[in-house]
């Protein structure tokens, strides 16, 4: 029998059932979701008082909305943590406290200004209070005897965090020793801990900012409004655009102009800057994404500008 002949018999084989019946491909976004949601019901499993870390941005409002995944129907099983530096966008504030109603979920609000109020720290010279999180976030979860801490970084944002673990060992003083990160090998997590110390976790390691917004454009995710373009007044600083408020600014060289602008990441206005934009909808941000050479926080993050090893210094202290 000829070759072509051979051909055209297996051509008209039945089809195999086992083929015919094999489930589609999980795309890239579904795989995500999958591991993400098994490290949150991992952790449920594992630790006695997590809490998660939320301030109304894109990748704590992704978090969140994997969690209410994770335990849908049941309400989630832990509380929420947000460090407040009394420098946050107003816009965003009011979207996390509309969050956490519509969910009827606890949250747990540190607040900066207290402990500059106390004396317990003091305003920086450069007026930014980011670093001033630390002490704040690590009374906290002491106070409130938290376990394990869940964050929304992602290995992509910056050098320091890709040296992160899924599950990050923090010691009794809240600090983090890259020398002592373990190896999770086939999703296998190690949770064990001593009296005192606790672990971050992050599910969202293995996303990148891309992913992130697909994702919101998938599930429908609703976001604070500064993350699309918007009309705003804006100053330069530094090669960033920066807007006015309680933190601050312009100084008398400084020269306010009206952009259309957005935020790739929000937080600490004083040293948060925006970007021109036109990206009004998912799909234009997706478009505006996938075609930038630069990270959100190298682009947009005065504060991770300070020194080639800013973030892991700050981590080092127990900052996210």
């Amino acid at each position: 029998m000829t070759t072509e002949a051979i051909m055209d018999q297996n051509l008209d084989l039945p089809e195999d059932p086992a083929i015919a019946e094999a489930p589609p491909q999980v795309d890239n976004l579904d795989a995500l979701e999958s591991e993400a949601i098994h490290i949150f019901r991992e952790v449920a499993g594992e630790f006695d008082r997590p809490v998660i870390l939320f301030s109304g941005g894109k990748d704590s409002t992704v978090l969140l909305h994997l969690a209410l995944k994770a335990f849908r129907p049941a309400p989630v099983p832990f509380p929420l943590l947000h460090v407040d530096t009394g420098h946050n966008f107003e816009e965003v504030l009011q979207f996390r406290d509309e969050l956490v109603s519509r969910h009827d979920l606890r949250l747990v609000v540190e607040r900066v200004q207290d402990w500059i109020d106390g004396g317990r720290l003091s305003e920086r010279p450069d007026g930014t209070r980011n670093p001033l999180q630390t002490q704040p976030l690590l009374e906290a979860i002491e106070q409130n005897r938290f376990d394990a801490v869940f964050g929304g970084g992602r290995r992509d944002e910056e050098r320091a965090r890709a040296k992160e673990r899924v599950f990050s060992l923090r010691d009794s003083f809240g600090q983090w020793d890259p020398r002592r990160q373990r190896p999770e090998l086939w999703n296998l997590y190690n949770g064990k801990h001593r009296a005192g110390e606790h672990m971050r976790v992050f599910p969202l390691s293995n996303w990148t900012e891309l992913d992130v917004w697909r994702y919101i454009q998938r599930e429908k995710i609703e976001l604070a409004e500064l993350y699309y373009a918007h009309r705003r007044e804006v100053f330069d600083r530094d090669g960033m655009w920066l807007t006015s408020g309680p933190w601050g600014g312009p100084r008398e060289d400084e020269q306010v102009v009206e952009k259309t602008v957005r935020y790739r990441t929000v937080g600490d206005g004083s040293c948060t800057g925006a970007v021109e934009s036109e990206a009004y909808t998912v799909d234009d941000v997706i478009a505006e994404v996938a075609a930038s050479h630069l990270t959100e926080r190298g682009a947009t993050r005065a504060d991770d500008r300070m020194s080639e090893a800013a973030m892991e210094d700050r981590k080092r202290e127990g900052y996210f």
